[in-house]
């Protein structure tokens, strides 16, 4: 676990792909309890720790994670998140070139719970809900392309499901079509670079989390 920063508010995390960040049916512990408990450590507080999570990643998806260390930054991060005041920009490895150097995608996404999967139609449809994300090719190897995403909408899968609507699914990504795994288990989707302003100090905040260490992602990072 990298901790990026941290005050008497909120704490920002670099995650790793294998982890999750709240618990769920796998029953694994999940990154919020082991944060906590390092926090616990290293304040050395006889009680329980709050810790609040006003956002998540999925667990295959490496990158930033905040986190609410109050009740109050809790309630407003919410707030923020619900009206998209927080910037947030990711890294996704693609095999396949997308049609454009860069471009907007506007799906309508639908998730089945059951299969834990969301998918795209360029038509709205009963129960459907707007997605919309911008990209641009920043790097190639000789076989993978670097694309740098802003996304608008925060819905189930998003990225994952848009970039496999348009033939370019993400590497490693087998739900969404990719041919083979990662070795690490993940996918190369990286919650890259975060700002808002913050919740209780009003000042600006930027996050920039390193990319996994891996081979592929230093070539392309260059």
């Amino acid at each position: 676990m990298e901790v990026l920063y941290e005050d008497n508010h909120i704490i920002v995390v670099n995650k790793n792909c294998s982890e999750i960040v709240q618990g769920d049916k796998t029953g694994d512990t999940p990154l919020s309890e082991h944060l906590k408990q390092w926090l616990k450590e290293k304040y050395a507080k006889p009680g329980d720790v709050f810790l609040g999570v006003p956002h998540r990643l999925d667990r295959p998806v490496s990158g930033l994670v905040l986190f609410a260390k109050t009740s109050k930054a809790l309630e407003r991060l919410n707030e923020m998140f619900r009206l998209g005041q927080i910037k947030k920009t990711y890294w996704a490895i693609v095999k396949k070139q997308p049609p454009a150097t860069e471009g907007e995608l506007v799906h309508y996404l639908v998730r089945n719970e059951k299969q834990n999967k969301s998918y795209a139609d360029i038509i709205e449809r009963p129960g459907s809900k707007r997605a919309e994300l911008s990209y641009k090719i920043v790097n190639r190897s000789e076989h993978y392309f670097l694309l740098e995403i802003d996304l608008k909408t925060g819905r189930h899968h998003q990225i994952r499901c848009q970039l496999a609507k348009i033939g370019c699914p993400i590497r490693g990504d087998l739900k969404y079509g990719f041919d083979r795994s990662n070795k690490d288990g993940g996918i190369s989707l990286h919650a890259r670079k975060m700002s808002f302003i913050h919740p209780v100090s009003k000042k600006a905040m930027e996050f920039i989390a390193p990319s996994p260490d891996e081979a592929l992602w230093k070539v392309l990072e260059l």
